[in-house]
């Protein structure tokens, strides 16, 4: 099935994915399987530091035919602070296939929020 066009959307489902302790290895956080028939808008993903005494980098991309295309590199999350990776001025769309990955320096030091809509036209 082709992903929906969102012109002619009959469903829109809110959702929100969850990591309390990302890994220090890149881990598929949030996926869309290829012929899901729906596409997925990410309005929110937030990454805060839990470690309240050292900084940690985070890195998100999208996954797409193998290939990890990034949004955040290495970016710095300074200790007991969030930063807002994807809000409602940068928000994305997850075709079918595509996967939402996450990866942090060290693990326990990060944890992720996201918030999204699953959206179909069947």
């Amino acid at each position: 099935m082709a992903a929906p066009n969102i012109v002619n959307v009959t469903t829109i489902t809110a959702k929100t994915v969850l990591d309390a302790d990302i890994a220090a290895s890149e881990v598929d956080f949030l996926a869309n399987s290829a012929s899901s028939g729906k596409v997925f808008k990410i309005n929110v993903l937030s990454i805060a530091n839990i470690d309240g005494t050292n900084d940690a980098t985070i890195k998100v991309g999208v996954k797409r035919s193998s290939t990890t295309h990034y949004i955040a590199f290495l970016v710095s999350v300074t200790a007991a602070s969030t930063l807002i990776v994807i809000g409602k001025v940068n928000g994305i769309y997850l075709e079918e296939g595509d996967t939402l990955t996450i990866e942090a320096s060290a693990a326990g030091d990060l944890s992720a929020v996201c918030s999204y809509e699953e959206i179909t036209d069947d």
